[in-house]
């Protein structure tokens, strides 16, 4: 028995690294999994892992960017498993490029997979998981990069809103049962073989076992975590860590608002000691000097 057992469940880009290691777990305890990916003939051999294991499981390569091909995706969960109750959002790309030289279309093909796949796929489950009544758990897939990083405009962009997402979902879904939650994982992929540093340069970072994640979204997926929505951790590797969620920070009043002489006379007294570090490195504040174009 598995605390999975009879829950039909797909994954989005499941077919390398983080997502195969989510469609192995989500198998391994019990639940029946579509894989799918644009890549048919690696998701296949997800499928044979599975299938091999007395689990189960069938391809989709639907584009789950589209309309029809979410819709497409969750149908095949229902008429193949009986209904749905796991969507795991995790399919992805890259083209990153720094702000002023990002083209239309390096942004739009990022933010059509990641944010519009993520809402398509999300939305499609759960009116789904609402018609059978089932309850259910969608997990979807942030980055620390959403933080802020160098050359990632329409990535860290959409990892953001995916973030903001999720707690609006959270909120709206609770009333059918259906409960939302994102993970920020770690793991060496084809993905994370792009990674620059802030100088442009390329950096080798240590090997880490994409499959590791897949522990953490199968216990999120069960009925053990039904008292968990709205919530984004960071998994893989030896850690289970909470991500705060954006709050109001330190604050000055004055009573009747502010004007600019109040600004410029109190702005700098109070609240510069307390500007927020920028970026995913989170260096101390760097701006202090002023920021000024070259030569000035």
């Amino acid at each position: 028995m598995g605390i999975l057992d009879g829950k039909g469940a797909v994954v989005t880009g499941g077919a390398r690294g983080i997502g195969r290691g989510h469609c192995l777990h989500l198998a391994d305890n019990g639940a029946s999994v579509v894989v799918n990916d644009i890549d048919g003939d690696e998701a296949q051999k997800v499928v044979d892992e599975i299938s091999e294991k007395g689990g189960k499981a069938v391809v989709n390569t639907d584009d789950i960017s589209s309309r029809s091909g979410a819709q497409g995706l969750v149908g095949q969960c229902v008429d193949a498993f009986g209904g749905i109750h796991i969507v795991v959002n995790n399919a992805g790309n890259v083209r990153d490029r720094s702000f002023l030289k990002m083209s239309d279309e390096e942004f739009d093909s990022v933010v059509a997979v990641h944010m519009r796949g993520t809402f398509l796929c999300a939305q499609e489950g759960a009116l789904r998981m609402k018609e059978q009544n089932s309850g259910g758990s969608i997990v979807n897939t942030v980055s620390a990069a959403h933080f802020g990083n160098f050359g990632q405009t329409n990535y860290a962009g959409s990892k953001g809103a995916i973030a903001s997402m999720t707690y609006t979902w959270a909120l709206e879904l609770a009333r059918y049962g259906i409960r939302v939650n994102a993970i920020s994982p770690s793991g060496s992929t084809r993905m994370s073989a792009t990674y620059k540093g802030p100088d442009g340069k390329e950096v080798e970072l240590p090997f880490i076992d994409p499959t590791r994640n897949g522990a953490f979204v199968a216990f999120l997926c069960s009925d053990e975590a039904n008292w968990i929505s709205g919530q984004i951790f960071g998994s893989g590797g030896d850690r289970v860590t909470m991500l705060e969620q954006p709050r109001y920070g330190t604050s000055m009043y004055k009573e009747g608002g502010w004007g600019v002489d109040d600004l410029l006379e109190s702005f700098e007294k109070f609240l510069k000691d307390h500007l927020e570090p920028v970026g995913l490195m989170k260096r101390p504040y760097p701006f202090y000097d002023g920021i000024k174009p070259k030569g000035a």
